[in-house]
């Protein structure tokens, strides 16, 4: 025992602030948040090439979303079974080229299809990435999923980001060769260096069915009511600055860019505050300060104010989301992989279909009253915050 301590320490001091794995992770969610990022630009495209309406784009979104929310479930089981390097392996090499063959769908039919596999194997692999990153944290003894996160961030702002550019320059098609080539590049200098994680076989076979027990579903709620507001900004935030407080299209756009800044920002610090503070009163910190901004956001006389709102709100938002995916990975007596997949899906879920309903409400009822009311959902947070400190077992804490 002391010596497997004194060996752990030694690993811990010779692996440094980054160690293979950590970066391996890193990597992974980097190009997750990349494949999903270079989604966004194509979406016009996608619709005009398909020759369909708002409808059909809604409904072929909404497949995508089912896709996330059939095979995220499936890939915590396999976790429990054969360990999350193998189920990220697998689920990353399959996801590197499902937007090239999205792009030569024919039909909406052949597109429907794609849009279950992209959105289903991006789910499977966030289940599993977040699966080995709470590995890497256990492994480490420090938090590592708030930069996880920060990498999804930053590889969905890259995404999205390069994708207009790249299309108006050189084609639709270069495009996706191009996110389809580094995605693989990403892959291949992750992949020898993901953390071995092993599975309980005995454990596997006891826990593949859904948890009966509550606590991987409050933790789940938690996810859920931190990434509905996110959803909202990200999906409405725009047209909200646009319609209803006079913005110009540039300056509609800035609304994301302020919460996406500040979110991937906070999500590089949010692991030294973490460790400093403990995850339940830096989610305490994050959720009051998330409502905060909303608020201010919704009540906002001008869109100069709300951009400032939805700022505050990336701050407070974007450690939430992590500290609930590590606080389900250590779950006593569960596996990782299926407290993992009951919280990452009923997370997305807020995020795939929550802003369809938002859209919905807000024809009737305008986009401040929305952004005024969402952090409602806030205070139900505060009042599971407690649960928090699970995420903190991983760090022999």
């Amino acid at each position: 025992m002391d010596q497997r301590t004194q060996t752990a320490s030694q690993g811990l001091v010779r692996q440094g602030y980054m160690s293979k794995n950590r970066l391996a992770v890193s990597l992974l969610f980097l190009m997750n948040g990349f494949v999903t990022g270079s989604w966004a630009p194509k979406i016009p495209e996608f619709k005009d090439r398909l020759g369909i309406g708002e409808s059909v784009l809604g409904l072929l979104i909404l497949v995508f979303g089912i896709g996330s929310l059939v095979l995220m479930p499936i890939a915590g089981g396999f976790i429990a079974r054969a360990g999350s390097q193998k189920v990220v392996k697998v689920t990353a090499v399959i996801l590197s080229p499902l937007l090239l063959l999205l792009t030569l769908a024919p039909n909406v039919w052949t597109a429907a299809i794609g849009m279950f596999l992209l959105g289903g194997f991006v789910g499977a692999m966030d289940v599993a990435m977040n699966a080995n990153a709470v590995e890497v944290e256990k492994s480490m003894r420090r938090a590592i999923m708030s930069s996880c996160h920060a990498y999804w961030s930053l590889g969905g702002l890259i995404g999205a980001g390069i994708g207009g550019v790249l299309m108006a320059r050189v084609g639709v098609l270069p495009h996706v060769l191009v996110v389809t080539v580094l995605s693989l590049v990403f892959l291949a200098v992750a992949w020898p260096m993901i953390l071995a994680d092993q599975p309980h076989p005995a454990a596997a076979k006891e826990k593949v069915r859904l948890p009966l027990t509550p606590l991987p579903w409050l933790i789940g709620i938690m996810a859920l009511f931190s990434m509905v507001p996110e959803g909202a900004v990200l999906d409405w935030g725009a047209l909200y600055l646009k319609n209803e407080l006079g913005a110009s299209v540039e300056l509609s756009g800035f609304g994301f860019a302020a919460f996406s800044a500040t979110m991937a920002t906070m999500r590089f610090a949010g692991d030294h505050v973490r460790d400093l503070l403990g995850a339940k009163r830096t989610l305490r910190i994050c959720t009051v300060t998330a409502l905060v901004g909303m608020v201010f956001a919704g009540l906002a006389p001008n869109a100069f104010v709300a951009i400032l709102g939805f700022a505050i709100a990336g701050i407070g938002i974007s450690n939430m989301v992590p500290i609930a995916f590590s606080a389900a990975g250590n779950m006593p007596g569960l596996q990782p992989g299926i407290g993992l997949a009951v919280a990452t899906t009923m997370g997305y879920s807020g995020m795939l279909f929550a802003p369809s309903l938002i859209g919905f409400i807000a024809e009737h009822s305008g986009f401040a009253i929305i952004f005024t009311s969402v952090p409602v959902l806030f205070i139900v947070v505060l009042l599971l915050s407690h649960h928090a400190v699970h995420a903190d077992h991983g760090k022999g804490h």
